[in-house]
């Protein structure tokens, strides 16, 4: 289809800036919605689609503003509404989204290199000739991208198919104020990668929305847990959130002394008048065995005591009572943790966990092994006590980040989604001494996972709250309703295609619209997300009625 006849024509151009262009309108009958052909064309409304006619390109623009000269606004009322024979001429400002060859018209340039003339003729742009371009959008390998059709544009309802390379290869987040359709459009996308790829999904549930799609479901708390024996001595540090250096160094001690009593190289986990020497050499000559071996943590607290020595005059350890009055507060804090049933269950220190699932097993067992294509990993029992939840998730990220680095999901990449990822991003967890940590592992993924294979895609409705250094990683952003500056404002820095022509859209879309901004997307695209065949259980409880 040409984009170009007089069939399709609704108005000339007068003015050009590098931005926008302004278009007459020669007659307000040319902005109604028409048909020609079988073939719709929406017409010159606000948020419609335009082509401009070129002596070398012809020009997409999205029409932002619809006006009246001063001269005719008096002159509007319902009768002359209603009179076809009425002729109104408003003007409308257009933002240019791209080129085209006049030769080649679904031959396409991301960047406008030339301008519309003064006197240019502006047709209106058909259905077929928007989702001829939305599907040359990240069309890198012609014939073998994957394509999935995620939604319908709102302007004229043409199809979306865009391709799934480029909404995950740079990593992607779903955000939007709460009710706007985020988990909606979470659900369509993984169907959509499910349906057209054979790549696997981790989904991290927040809350338990997804419980009821097909997948390999692991519940931490419930019947799975992140075993403390895949942790490293650095982690355990930032679990019992100890940072001072003599005291994580007894710490890490203790850990490796439990690991040699389990080895059998020591009776007990006694250094108080014992042969420093004769201690060392045990140590150095199992240092290489030590990890991910298996201890009892239940006793970490007596060990921490039992390492508060110094070394003697005669080369023989004896107690140090200073050491043990700064270790006084680890040793409580490792205390109330431990004894803490839901750290019990979601480390596997309860005896019961023996019957649940190790968490980083499972996931190892999945990408290899699993005739699901998702893995859901819930939160839903998991309570919030001590930061535990976020804790867990870091420490899953960096297993999953591991195995990446490790070429694991070069051949067949992994697609992680985290739900409400500002419950486990941009947070500090407090230690007794004022002092922070700062769980990082998801924004390794982001900075680095991409070329491994792992690819991230993050909902919120809090975009504010999320890390710049995460957020600027995200090469495409579903957004669906945002009303706060502050949310908007994330989006525009992180987005470079994010102006604040397109951003104002964003306080008026309704449930289930959202706007569509990526790298490998020239131009914005306002969609209505399709409804997923299993829909997330996100529905707010309502108020009873008196009887």
């Amino acid at each position: 289809m040409k984009p170009f006849s007089h069939n399709y024509f609704i108005g000339y151009i007068n003015e050009v800036t590098p931005q926008y262009v302004k278009v007459h309108f020669p007659s307000s009958n040319l902005l109604h919605t028409f048909h020609h052909e079988g073939v719709n064309f929406a017409g010159g409304n606000v948020g419609n689609f335009i082509v401009i006619e070129g002596e070398e390109y012809g020009f997409l623009a999205r029409i932002t503003e619809l006006n009246l000269p001063d001269s005719e606004r008096k002159e509007i009322n319902e009768k002359a509404i209603l009179e076809d024979s009425t002729i109104f001429h408003p003007s409308g400002k257009a933002e240019l989204l791209l080129t085209f060859s006049i030769f080649d018209p679904d031959k396409t340039q991301k960047t406008v290199t030339q301008y519309p003339h003064i006197g240019a003729k502006v047709y209106a742009c058909s259905d077929e000739q928007i989702a001829k371009y939305i599907k040359e959008f990240g069309n890198k390998d012609g014939n073998n991208t994957i394509y999935a059709p995620i939604g319908k544009l709102t302007s004229n309802n043409a199809t979306c198919n865009v391709s799934l390379d480029s909404l995950f290869g740079r990593h992607c987040a779903v955000v939007g104020t709460t009710g706007g359709g985020k988990s909606w459009t979470v659900a369509k996308l993984i169907e959509q990668v499910v349906q057209y790829t054979n790549n696997k999904v981790i989904l991290i549930d927040a809350t338990g929305e997804y419980a009821g799609i097909n997948a390999q479901h692991c519940i931490m708390g419930n019947d799975a847990y992140f075993s403390f024996k895949e942790l490293t001595n650095s982690e355990f540090c930032f679990l019992f959130r100890e940072h001072s250096p003599n005291t994580s160094n007894a710490l890490c001690e203790a850990i490796n002394t439990l690991k040699l009593i389990h080895l059998n190289q020591m009776d007990d986990g006694i250094k108080n008048g014992k042969n420093v020497t004769e201690i060392n050499k045990i140590i150095s000559d199992n240092i290489c065995n030590l990890s991910g071996c298996e201890f009892d943590i239940k006793q970490l607290p007596i060990q921490i005591k039992n390492e508060c020595v110094k070394q003697g005059s005669k080369g023989i350890y004896e107690e140090d009572n200073f050491k043990l009055g700064y270790c006084s507060h680890l040793i409580s804090r490792v205390n109330i943790f431990l004894q803490n049933p839901t750290i019990q269950n979601v480390l596997g220190i309860d005896d019961s966990s023996q019957y649940h699932n190790e968490i980083n097993e499972e996931i190892r067992n999945y990408v290899t092994n699993s005739r699901f294509q998702i893995l859901r990993i819930g939160f839903e029992k998991l309570s919030y006590d001590l930061a535990i939840r976020e804790i867990i998730v870091d420490f899953i990220s960096s297993n999953l980040l591991k195995m990446s680095r490790d070429g694991k999901f070069k051949k067949t990449p992994i697609i992680l989604f985290i739900d409400e990822a500002h419950q486990f991003l941009n947070k500090r967890i407090s230690a007794d001494d004022d002092s922070s940590f700062y769980l990082q592992n998801i924004e390794f993924i982001a900075k680095e996972a991409r070329k491994y294979g792992l690819f991230l895609c993050l909902s919120t409705q809090m975009p504010r709250d999320i890390p710049i250094g995460i957020l600027s990683q995200m090469g495409t952003f579903i957004v669906h309703r945002l009303i706060n500056d502050l949310d908007k404002k994330a989006i525009e820095n992180a987005a470079s295609s994010a102006n604040r022509s397109v951003l104002s859209f964003l306080p008026i879309l309704g449930e289930g619209e959202a706007l569509l901004i990526g790298v490998d997307f020239p131009m914005p695209l306002m969609l209505k997300i399709d409804e997923p065949q299993r829909k997330p259980n996100s529905n707010t409880p309502r108020l009873l009625k008196v009887e």
